[in-house]
């Protein structure tokens, strides 16, 4: 399975979806961009999108929610390391309340991986950030292989927000 990302204005992407109703895409907005994501096991219908296999996979991606991206810049030599992590990961995500679906996507043109979690809105991503589960989750990010984080990572990872509602100019 691959999803293939694209961006442009919420009413372009709104119309690339609209044209083709038999593909799984979902439109989101995040502050100052829309994204169409395509998800598929054929060929993207985009002309240049960001292109990824998805390793690991929850729950079907619903067209209402709130999705949050980590996108982590990993070198090639952490590739591995970084794979065999997130695919040994605990599950703990799965039970919190309001999670919906989740995908690890690996670049296929370019370094960044992307954490992708769907939620039933920002409020619940929020409580699984201060959960026991999360912190447990995360602590187990040590080095304890001997690995030098640095020799993974090429930048600083960084989250991006999208929600599946268009986002008015005018909201605070």
């Amino acid at each position: 399975m691959n999803i293939y990302l694209t961006s442009g204005t919420p009413e372009f992407m709104e119309s690339l979806r609209k044209k083709y109703p038999n593909e799984k895409m979902i439109v989101l907005h995040g502050a100052g961009n829309s994204v169409l994501l395509h998800e598929t096991a054929g060929k993207s219908v985009f002309q240049t999108p960001r292109r990824y296999e998805v390793l690991d996979s929850t729950n079907e991606l619903e067209e209402q929610g709130f999705f949050v991206f980590n996108n982590i810049p990993v070198s090639d030599e952490g590739r591995p390391i970084f794979e065999h992590r997130f695919l040994s990961r605990s599950r703990a995500i799965e039970d919190e309340p309001g999670f919906k679906a989740y995908r690890l996507l690996k670049p296929l043109n370019s370094e960044t991986y992307i954490v992708a979690s769907e939620w039933s809105g920002p409020a619940s991503f929020e409580a699984w950030k201060t959960s026991k589960a999360f912190k447990e989750a995360h602590e187990n990010q040590s080095t304890s292989d001997g690995t030098d984080n640095r020799n993974i990572f090429t930048s600083k990872p960084y989250v991006t927000t999208y929600t599946t509602a268009k986002i008015e100019e005018n909201e605070d």
